[in-house]
């Protein structure tokens, strides 16, 4: 059996989760932002032949990973390129592309999600995400761009809430994204029902400080956001 860098380097929660959420068979994933290339080497040590490229834009960090790469994974199929997000070359690969984008600001995710499907509108794109923040602002872009949601989770790790959500830019099941989010609320257990209790009172709380600014002129006004997330069922 090959060496294999997942059975020496454990994931986050965090990245154990996104690693699951990758259920269909795609042709192409794209790991962006991937930093020391974990999540990508754990899609590499599936059964399954898919080309995992990796992405970052730090030359060092590329160059590391990619000795590891040679190392552990010299029998799979893997690329790396260092450049920027916005600038994937997915026209030269032809299937069905995961685009995994995760450890940014929602804002920044907007940026490099809008270039990527300005530029690739006839491809079979889907994307997973999970933003550090600015979470409402990043649903309200997948929204305009008409994307359909396939599957969402929300967790918690270090203190630090997370939403994790896969959206598609084709589909034959539309299934529309809701602004604050739908099955991320639908909890099976008592511990993801506090999870979700707690994210809903922190999130309220965030906006509600923002609307102050607003009454003292300093922000825009978020009443619309505040009621959204007042209407969740938990």
């Amino acid at each position: 059996m090959k060496p294999s860098l997942k059975s020496n380097l454990k994931l986050s929660n965090r990245l154990q989760k996104i690693e699951q959420m990758v259920t269909a068979q795609y042709d192409h994933i794209w790991d962006c932002c991937c930093d020391h290339g974990l999540l990508g080497c754990a899609l590499l040590s599936r059964p399954e032949a898919t080309t995992v490229h990796f992405i970052d834009i730090v030359p060092q960090l590329m160059t590391e990973l990619e000795s590891k790469l040679h190392r552990f994974y010299s029998g799979s199929t893997w690329k790396t390129h260092c450049l920027d997000v916005a600038k994937l070359p997915l026209a030269q690969y032809k299937g069905k592309h995961l685009i995994i984008i995760a450890g940014i600001g929602g804002d920044l995710m907007i940026e490099f999600i809008e270039a990527i499907y300005k530029k690739h509108k006839d491809l079979n794109i889907d994307f997973l995400l999970c933003p550090v923040h600015h979470q409402y602002p990043l649903r309200q872009k997948l929204i305009a761009l008409d994307f359909s949601l396939k599957h969402e989770v929300l967790i918690e790790e270090n203190r630090r809430f997370y939403e994790i959500v896969l959206v598609s830019t084709t589909s034959t099941e539309k299934k529309n994204i809701n602004p604050v989010g739908d099955e991320i609320w639908q909890s099976q257990s008592g511990l993801q029902s506090d999870i979700a209790d707690k994210y809903l009172k922190k999130t309220l709380n965030h906006y509600q400080r923002i609307q102050q600014g607003f009454h003292q002129g300093k922000t825009n006004d978020v009443q619309h956001i505040i009621d959204a997330y007042h209407a969740v069922k938990l």
